[in-house]
């Protein structure tokens, strides 16, 4: 009797959580690099001697590009792999910065600005996928908590930091810590991220198309993208009208602006923690329309301030903290739920999603720059997106739950 030893089946290897350390390094990249070169526009504007409007278009450029690359990301990643297609963000977003700080013109800035944004947001599409791809649901709300904290730190924090460089440093200086932290990121995260999804190998237009497709023929997926980019990004309007709103129409210098600015990171840091302890107690669904129902009562409590005319620092930061206290409940959850309407296409979902928020960001923005008040532009720009936002997370939840009532229905004998 010969001896014939059975051929090995092949295992996969089991997939290892990358340390959430370096995801949160990864996310940040991005975010503040987006908002960091803000106080020095009018520096390197009168560096290059262009307009002001010349030089807005390195933040546009940036935010666009930010926005667009994560299309591409997502279901690249779904088909080769999170850990390449991040560590090909990380050397991009790399060399823009330190392309950015070399610039000779205008156009060579606003050349690398597009080529940081087109690395920087890989981060954050990639960085939520390999959370999803590595937890349970009650794990990925709390991590991705975090993660959103990071997103809407930037352009709390950002430009304090890029004053204080800008100041003591020149404007260039921006460009080389962004370089120099991109550098570092890369080098930790070839030594310690793991590859956290099984590729499909699959890489083509026409598969990316029906990818984006398939996402977007699920009204689920659709409602709480929108519903997550209207309650987080839509901030954006009022941080571009804040100084218009607390130095021209308050009177208050223009050093406090910063610090206003930063008390949003407060309330959202408090939102954030508040969805990372309920989340053992409290069903995602409940998250996700309590942390709405606060930011759409805290935006008609400004805009009513506004229409009385009772506007004050105190009347407008209250209900902002409390506003962003409701995004930090909310759209951890919403996050989660969109990443999970598909277990296939988890990279295309978060770049969706981070996208999605870009746009609403990209559009609040310009729109506070409708008319003559820039308190009543921001109230009516946050109204509008926190019922856009409920309506989202309604159509979200409710065919959700429709979809699990027919696979329930289909698993019957």
């Amino acid at each position: 009797m010969s001896d014939v030893r059975p051929a090995a089946i092949p295992v996969a290897s089991p997939i290892v959580k990358p340390p959430l350390w370096l995801l949160v390094m990864i996310t940040i990249s991005g975010t503040l690099a987006m908002h960091m070169f803000v106080p020095a526009l009018p520096a390197a504007a009168r560096a290059f001697d262009v307009s002001p409007a010349a030089m807005q278009m390195t933040i546009s450029v940036y935010i666009l590009g930010l926005a667009a690359g994560q299309l591409v990301y997502g279901p690249l990643s779904d088909g080769l792999g999170r850990r390449p297609m991040l560590l090909f963000g990380l050397g991009l977003y790399t060399a823009g910065s330190l392309l950015a700080s070399l610039a000779s013109d205008v156009h060579t800035l606003i050349a690398a600005r597009l080529l940081q944004a087109l690395g920087g947001c890989a981060g954050l599409a990639l960085g939520r996928a390999m959370v999803r791809d590595t937890s349970t649901i009650d794990d990925s709300v709390r991590d991705l908590a975090l993660l959103n904290l990071m997103v809407m730190a930037g352009p709390g924090l950002a430009p304090l930091v890029g004053s204080l460089l800008s100041v003591h440093f020149g404007w260039r200086s921006i460009f080389v810590v962004l370089g120099g932290m991109g550098l570092v990121t890369l080098l930790f995260s070839w030594r310690h991220l793991p590859e956290t999804s099984r590729p499909s190998g699959e890489v083509s237009l026409r598969a990316l198309l029906r990818d984006y497709s398939r996402l977007l023929r699920l009204p689920s997926f659709v409602g709480y993208a929108l519903g997550g980019g209207c309650t987080t990004t839509s901030m954006y309007g009022f941080i571009a009208a804040a100084p218009f709103i607390f130095v021209d129409e308050l009177h208050r210098p223009l050093q406090e602006v910063g610090l206003y600015l930063g008390m949003l990171i407060v309330g959202m840091f408090v939102g954030n923690a508040l969805t990372r302890r309920l989340i053992r107690v409290v069903r995602l669904e409940r998250l996700l329309l309590v942390g709405n129902l606060i930011g759409l009562g805290s935006a008609l409590t400004l805009l009513a301030v506004v229409l009385l005319g009772a506007v004050s620092v105190l009347t407008v930061m209250i209900p902002i903290c409390l506003l962003t206290l409701g995004a930090g409940l909310a759209s951890p959850a919403a996050m989660t739920k969109a990443l999970s309407v598909d277990a296939h296409l988890v990279g295309s979902a978060a770049g969706f999603y981070g996208f999605a928020q870009m746009l609403v960001g990209v559009l609040s923005t310009s729109a506070v720059g409708l008319g003559h008040d820039p308190a009543l532009a921001a109230a009516t720009v946050l109204s509008i997106a926190a019922v856009l936002g409920l309506t989202g997370f309604w159509v979200g939840v409710r065919n959700e739950r429709k979809d699990r009532a027919a696979d329930n229905l289909a698993a019957r004998p």
